[in-house]
């Protein structure tokens, strides 16, 4: 066995006991480095969501094995695998290895209570420990209303709208070499939480589209900026989209994704590179909304994921 598939072997072993008591009760004993920045209807009474988790993330150091994120259904992950990694696994998802061995994941919003962490060393020795998913409780309205069925869209409507789900799915899909995963991230407009993440509300026992973003309640022309640096791979300026209005999606690398949704402009173009705190346009009503605000999402690989878990200060 070469010295360092040793040495990972040892770090793993001691992951797995620490995993097994649960990943999310470890101590904060070390962390991992943070880039700095360079620049209706009657409902029946529902439930008050729970609070958000602690703002500090878990931090957990192991041997040559160290993690820091938060364990929580939406949130988030960043790790670095010891010298001799050759791979990395969360879930069965495979993990890429940056060129220093840190790597990112992250959880959606219906996330298991456990995903198993997988690392094999460069001589095929691989070591599994189970994390622990912090179940949250979300904010479910129960409506004493059918759900109504929507306005069949024309021909026209169904065209468009395919179109424009292509060009989304595509520019989610495209990847960057981006750092903003390293990052912690700045809100992008300033203004108090107006629609929270994970929100659903239940039709008579038939469960509507829960809320896979958080609106931010912003004067129309507010700017919006950057909350890491990124890559632009959507930006529809010219043309808004007819939900989405005028829509800008960043790649921060490594997967993970932001969409600013309803803007009244933008000020970046697809391929741009921009910095945290970067300008890329102003909040707006466009596309179906009833109101100015920003509508920012937060995607990993088809995960939906709560941007206030994100974002410092947490509000």
């Amino acid at each position: 066995m070469s010295p360092a598939g040793a040495v990972l072997r040892g770090a793993l072993a001691t992951l797995a006991v620490l995993g097994a008591c649960g990943a999310s009760q470890a101590p904060a004993v070390s962390a991992l480095p943070v880039a700095k920045s360079q620049h209706a209807p009657q409902a029946l009474p529902a439930p008050a969501p729970a609070p958000i988790p602690s703002a500090a993330p878990t931090s957990v150091s192991v041997g040559g094995l160290q993690y820091r994120g938060r364990l929580t259904q939406g949130g988030w992950l960043r790790g670095q695998a010891p010298d001799g990694t050759r791979a990395v696994t969360l879930g069965g998802t495979p993990l890429p290895l940056a060129s220093d061995g840190t790597f990112f994941a992250a959880f959606d919003r219906d996330a298991p209570a456990s995903l198993a962490l997988a690392v094999t060393a460069s001589d095929g020795f691989t070591l599994s420990t189970e994390l622990a998913i912090a179940p949250r409780s979300w904010r479910i309205e129960s409506i004493n209303v059918a759900k109504r069925p929507g306005k069949l869209p024309d021909a026209e409507f169904q065209a468009r709208r395919a179109a424009e789900l292509a060009r989304i799915g595509a520019a989610r899909r495209l990847g960057s070499t981006a750092g903003g995963w390293r990052q912690g991230m700045i809100w992008p407009a300033a203004g108090r939480i107006s629609g929270e993440f994970g929100s659903q509300r239940i039709y008579r026992g038939e469960p509507g589209a829960y809320h896979a973003g958080i609106d931010l309640a912003a004067p129309a022309g507010a700017e919006i900026r950057a909350p890491a640096d990124g890559v632009v791979t959507l930006a529809a300026g010219d043309a808004p989209f007819t939900l989405e209005g005028h829509l800008l999606i960043l790649d921060h690398g490594m997967g993970l994704t932001s969409a600013f949704l309803h803007c009244s402009d933008l000020v970046v173009r697809e391929g741009d590179t921009v910095a945290q705190g970067q300008l890329l346009g102003h909040v707006g009503m466009t596309g179906r909304a009833t109101g100015p605000h920003l509508h920012w999402a937060m995607t990993w690989r088809g995960r939906r994921l709560d941007p206030r878990l994100f974002a410092n200060p947490e509000r």
